[in-house]
Parts: structure tokens; sequence; C-alpha cells
């Protein structure tokens, strides 16, 4: 078996587009959540988002090439041509057959798909774009970031909701461990601060409707109401050990173990009983071959829903058992709002960083921490801790449940 470890970070988000920048606000509690700009919010109940500002794709691609893409797919090939540059992948010599991309999407081009049914509707059918299937399929930023590079192993897309870049994360990890590749871009990308996604999930009761910034994406706290919306992307390149080793590749973190599971429960609701995302828990560390008293750690799903952390907090405590009291818990969902299938990737690279420097962000916004929610939930500013393992845990609809342990190395 192979020892995995990440080489390669890169992130568009709300509150840093490179993953230094991420990193950097992350531990100063940086809050990236305002009014929405994109679109005119009159008539929605949410209006609040975590929203990329200044994002020039003709930084990472060629105008012609970025308007042949779904913003969503432009984030991808931005964060990724961060992380391959970060890691020296695309000058390393690999066997491009062994190096492959796995990177999903939740919702995939809502924005095209939007853009192109207003056409049809108005204009009729001869104005839909030729290019609107390949704009708006979840896959198409895999395969976008497989040509530029021309990695030429598996090249997949995962869609688990908000689980999504967890488990593409946690798919490549196994492709590598078991020696399937020597190396693989992976995470995932969002764009959903449109108007039909906004109404959607507004509508089921998901959002906050807080028009206060400081208020609206606030874990664990007893006012929470809903998720702001946030989008970017999460990349990270994994790669063996041992092929990072032999071409001096600077060693991020490891990833020691992965965890996934299904509630079988609800279409929206996590599972009360906490059943499913503790197992994923569990077996994260199962296969790192670690205790719960050696992880330190938890960077929580922590969606700011009254159900997801409640029943996170159940699940942590199962998992963790007399050890739940001692770990650290802190949801960065508070500053960049939830990236839906972005979420995973951005935590990661979060998580990965907060053990090389031994710091944990915090859970700002946390004023009045809820009594269902009684973990040490680090709220209002980052905290150093002496930690050599940390977990990153996404749930999502349909009842996908993930978790990654990362390692300090």
């Amino acid at each position: 078996m192979n020892r995995v470890v990440i080489t390669g970070m890169g992130a568009i988000s709300a509150i840093g587009s490179s993953a230094a920048e991420l990193w950097e606000a992350a531990k100063a509690g940086k809050n990236g959540i305002s009014r929405i700009e994109r679109l005119d919010t009159s008539g929605f109940k949410a209006t609040l988002a975590g929203e990329v500002k200044d994002f020039d794709p003709g930084a990472f691609m060629e105008k012609k090439e970025a308007r042949r893409m779904d913003l969503y797919c432009q984030y991808a090939l931005a964060a990724a041509v961060q992380a391959v540059s970060h890691s020296g992948l695309d000058a390393a010599g690999l066997d491009p057959w062994r190096v492959g991309v796995i990177v999903g999407s939740g919702v995939g081009g809502l924005s095209t798909l939007e853009t192109e049914h207003s056409k049809l509707v108005e204009k009729g059918p001869l104005k839909v774009s030729p290019l609107f299937i390949p704009m708006m399929i979840s896959n198409m930023a895999a395969g976008m970031i497989s040509m530029r590079f021309g990695f030429r192993g598996p090249c997949q897309c995962v869609v688990t909701a908000c689980a999504t870049s967890t488990n593409t994360i946690g798919d490549a990890f196994r492709a590598i461990k078991h020696g399937y590749l020597d190396a693989c871009v992976a995470g995932g990308a969002e764009a959903t601060i449109v108007p039909m996604a906004l109404a959607g999930f507004a509508n089921m009761t998901a959002l906050s409707q807080s028009g206060d910034p400081e208020a609206a994406s606030i874990p664990f706290d007893r006012r929470r109401e809903g998720f702001v919306m946030g989008e970017g992307a999460g990349i990270v390149v994994l790669e063996s050990y041992d092929s990072a080793k032999a071409r001096g590749a600077e060693i991020l973190g490891e990833v020691a173990g992965y965890g996934t599971t299904g509630d079988a429960y609800h279409i929206t609701s996590p599972d009360p009983g906490g059943e499913g995302a503790a197992m994923a828990m569990r077996l994260a560390m199962m296969e790192a071959g670690l205790s719960p008293e050696e992880v330190g750690y938890i960077n929580a799903h922590g969606t700011g829903t009254p159900l997801n952390d409640k029943y996170e907090t159940v699940a942590i405590k199962k998992a963790f058992g007399d050890a739940a009291g001692g770990v650290l818990v802190s949801s960065t969902k508070s500053m960049t709002g939830h990236m839906l299938g972005a979420a995973g990737g951005i935590e990661a690279i979060i998580t990965a960083q907060a053990l090389k420097e031994g710091i944990v962000p915090p859970t700002i916004g946390l004023l009045e921490q809820d009594p269902e929610c009684d973990l040490d939930c680090v709220p209002l500013k980052a905290r150093k801790a002496d930690i050599s393992a940390a977990l990153s845990n996404s749930f999502g609809f349909g009842g996908h449940n993930a978790s990654l342990l990362l390692k300090k190395v």
C-alpha cells in the first residue's frame, strides 16, 4: 500500500482566490458573507451569499476558452492551475496514464441552464447555444483539467451534493493508495449564486433569511436558521509518498483515511441518530489506524441549519465517545458560506493547513452556542493547538456522508 500525500493546493473562494489567501483569511476569521451583488435579489427570501469577488478567468485561461465554460468550470480550472503549479506536477515527467483527474460539482452549470432556458422560451429552440450541453454538464470540469495538462488516467466526476469534493478526494486517495495511480488532481467546484438556486434553496427553508452578514452563517449558534450560499473551487494534488519524495516535491500533508456511508433515511434531513455520519468518521479513523483520542480537530460540515448542526454533534459524540469533549471542532462555512460541491475541497485545504501550522480556524459569529451543540466549537478566534491528525466532514442531501482523515507530515 502507498502512503498518499498532498503536494499542491488551489482555491477560489469568498475569502481568498488562492490557497495561501484562503488560509490567511481563515486564520484571521475573515467574513466573506455580504449582500449579493451579481443579481437583483428583490423578492427573494435570501439576499446574502459568499460571493467570489474580482475573479479574472483571463489569469488562468484564454478568453475564448473561458467563453466556452460555465462559471463553475472556470473556477475549477483556475484552482487546478494553481494546485498543479504549486505541486510541480506539470513538469514532473510522470506517466500521464498514471495521473488522474477526479473533480466534481454538486449542481454543475446551473447559470448556463438558466440562460439557455430563457433563450428557448423567449426566442425559440434555434437560439439555444450549441455549447449548452458541454457547458452545463457536471463532468466538464474534470474534462477541461485533463485536457489542459494532458493527464490521461481516470477522468471522473463525482456528484454527491455537498459531499462531492470530499468523495472525490477520498476516491483519489484510494486509487493512489492501492497503486492504480501515481498522482491525481481532486476536488470540486460550484457556482450556484443564481436566481433558480437561490429561490429553490430558500423556498425549502434551507437558507438563512438574515440580512446581517455577521449573523447569517452562524453554525452551532442557537440563533441559526439556515446556511448561506457560497461558491468557488477547492482542488488538491494527491500523490504517492514515493513519487513526491523522488521528485523533491514539498509535502503539505497526508491523507491517511477515508470513510463514506449513506444514511438511507431522508432526501434532505440527516439521520437524527447520526449513525451514517458517525460510521464515516469511524471508518476514516480505522483506515488511518488512529483512535479518537489521537484526532485533535474536526472541520465540521457545520452548515448552520438547525438540523445539520444538531445531528452532526450527535454523530461526533457517537464516533468519539468519551473523547468527544477533548476534540476541537469548527465550521469554516461561517466565513466562506456553504460552497456545496466545492465545500469539501476548500475544507480539506484548510484542515491540512491547520495541521501544518498548529492553528485551528474559528467558527466566527458563534456568540450564543446552542446547548444541543455542546462541543468545543472554537468560537470567534483561531486557537493554537498541538494537533497531528484531523477529520474533515461533508454530508449531502440524499444521505451522503464522507469524512477524510488528514495527518501532519
